[in-house]
């Protein structure tokens, strides 16, 4: 794909806490890593909120450094090209009292998140970035907060007025939210009883109510098949084991991944998309 007449292809993901970019958009990562695309991951937390069972702590000081372990060893199932973290803290589901703290992400203004960002879109470069769509997913603060800053950077990278620096602007060319397929979620919704499991009680911390989820929905521009890298995103998800990777794989969600015939969908947030827009390339138009 890449060549010495052909601009160098990168791709820029940012997301909130480690296992997002695995259990989330996990399969387009891997692909065009797979096709020569520079790939990189901007994580604005360590995941210091989520539940971790004891004996993953064997080893490590932190639940954040258990976390970072986990994430560092996706990114190379993955092939990402490099990792960066903003050093925010994760404010945990809505009402937690992670949500207080004085560095949870929930918490920082817009613009101290679109700074860091925008650093790293002038310095790497992308024509394409991907961040969540604008109800984080499943509604987590976090989530909302990078979609956000990430909107706003995006805009901004490639005006000189804002964020100025000794950085040159640059404008990447689209911007895509990765979403849920509502179809194979609402599939999941009606399955998930047979299985003894009850939609409303989602997740490793079952605060996650699919049902809602299920309800929204967001238009979809570009379905990205990623069977060819499918087993390198099962890996990188059995990488994240505090966060019960192994069990997600082959319970539920392996389900509804070979049900989804290993597809992922995004939705286009700039350029504006033209109608009936459907694309099986994040790159395509790119110049």
């Amino acid at each position: 794909m890449c060549s010495d007449t052909v601009a160098r292809r990168v791709l820029l993901a940012v997301l909130a806490h480690p296992d997002d970019e695995s259990f989330g958009m996990g399969g387009t990562l891997a692909l065009y890593a797979q096709r020569g695309v520079d790939v990189y991951l901007i994580c604005a937390t360590r995941g210091e909120a989520g539940m971790m069972a004891p004996e993953f702590l064997k080893g490590f000081d932190s639940a954040a450094q258990r976390r970072e372990h986990e994430l560092r060893c996706a990114a190379e199932k993955l092939g990402l090209k490099d990792v960066f973290f903003l050093d925010y803290r994760d404010s945990g589901m809505p009402g937690s009292p992670d949500n207080e703290h004085p560095m949870a992400l929930c918490k920082a203004p817009l613009e101290d998140v679109s700074g860091q960002i925008v650093h790293f879109i002038r310095t790497l470069r992308p024509q394409v970035v991907v961040t969540f769509d604008p109800i984080g997913g499943y509604r987590h603060p976090d989530h909302i907060a990078i979609h956000n800053a990430t909107v706003h950077a995006f805009h901004a990278a490639g005006d000189p007025q804002q964020f100025p620096s000794d950085q040159a602007p640059y404008q990447p060319q689209k911007l895509y939210f990765h979403t849920i397929s509502r179809r194979f979620l609402r599939l999941a919704v009606r399955a998930m009883p047979l299985f003894g499991k009850d939609p409303r009680k989602w997740g490793q911390n079952q605060d996650i109510d699919l049902t809602t989820l299920a309800a929204e929905d967001f238009p979809v521009h570009a379905v990205i098949d990623y069977r060819a890298v499918r087993e390198r995103k099962m890996d990188a998800a059995t990488c994240h084991a505090s966060q019960g990777g192994s069990a997600m794989i082959n319970g539920l969600m392996g389900w509804v991944i070979r049900m989804a015939g290993s597809k992922e969908t995004f939705m286009q947030a700039y350029p504006p998309p033209r109608p009936r827009t459907r694309v099986r390339d994040l790159f395509e138009g790119i110049h």
